[in-house]
């Protein structure tokens, strides 16, 4: 007896998984770079605790809330095209078998089959079939703003609060550096994770999140250091 062997996609996790690796990269980029350039201005320790939590809590809910928006307006767009979809279904079904059939044709069914296979889905749900086929909505990825601004929220505050340990446990002297290397360990970290997690190889990924963390603590420390100067 020919045994099945198990499929263990990643689709799944898309949705609430990039909202959680952008949250996360953002809170450590944001917030280590907010901290580098406070420091670098020759700020005292509570000084730049102050400044990096301010930057916590705006950016947890300027995250939270964009997010939301942002997942709600293609939420919005995809319950308009059902909505359409819905009264083309109503006023001509005909049309709309033919308009699948075409489509499984397109993916190399024969034409019978591919009338044949359109009918049957649509006996069964016609707005799920097409849904799927025509708009490209699945029920795996499709919007859920409440679980992607929570997600974005909460894994910022958990990244802001890494380079913000960093300030508490480093001498006064070495913040700047302190803040910087482990906030590069942490992207890496994070960009191998959220890679093996989406199950893509996790080289790639680690490097490119340090690299633009990196470059963004330089930006804002040479920009500290100048205004620092300046005052």
């Amino acid at each position: 007896m020919r045994r099945l062997h198990p499929e263990r996609h990643q689709m799944r996790r898309i949705g609430w998984l990039r909202a959680a690796v952008l949250g996360a990269n953002d809170g450590i980029v944001s917030t280590a770079s907010l901290i580098v350039g406070v420091a670098a201005a020759a700020s005292s320790r509570s000084d730049i605790l102050l400044a990096g939590t301010a930057g916590l809590v705006a950016g947890a809910m300027s995250m939270a809330a964009g997010e939301y928006v942002s997942v709600s307006s293609q939420s919005d767009t995809e319950q308009a095209d059902l909505a359409r979809e819905k009264k083309e279904l109503r006023a001509d079904p005909a049309a709309e078998e033919d308009e699948l059939a075409g489509i499984y044709i397109r993916r190399g069914l024969d034409k019978e089959l591919a009338h044949s296979v359109a009918r049957e889905l649509m006996a069964k749900d016609a707005l799920a079939a097409h849904a799927q086929d025509e708009l490209g909505i699945l029920e795996i990825t499709s919007a859920r703003p409440v679980q992607a601004a929570m997600a974005s929220a909460l894994t910022f505050s958990v990244g802001a609060a890494l380079p913000l340990l960093a300030v508490v446990i480093s001498p006064v002297a070495h913040i700047t550096a302190t803040v910087a290397a482990s906030s590069l360990i942490y992207l890496a970290v994070l960009g191998a994770i959220g890679a093996k997690a989406g199950g893509a190889p996790a080289l790639k990924p680690a490097i490119r999140v340090t690299f633009w963390g990196a470059l963004a603590m330089a930006v804002t420390a040479g920009i500290g250091t100048l205004i620092g100067k300046a005052v």
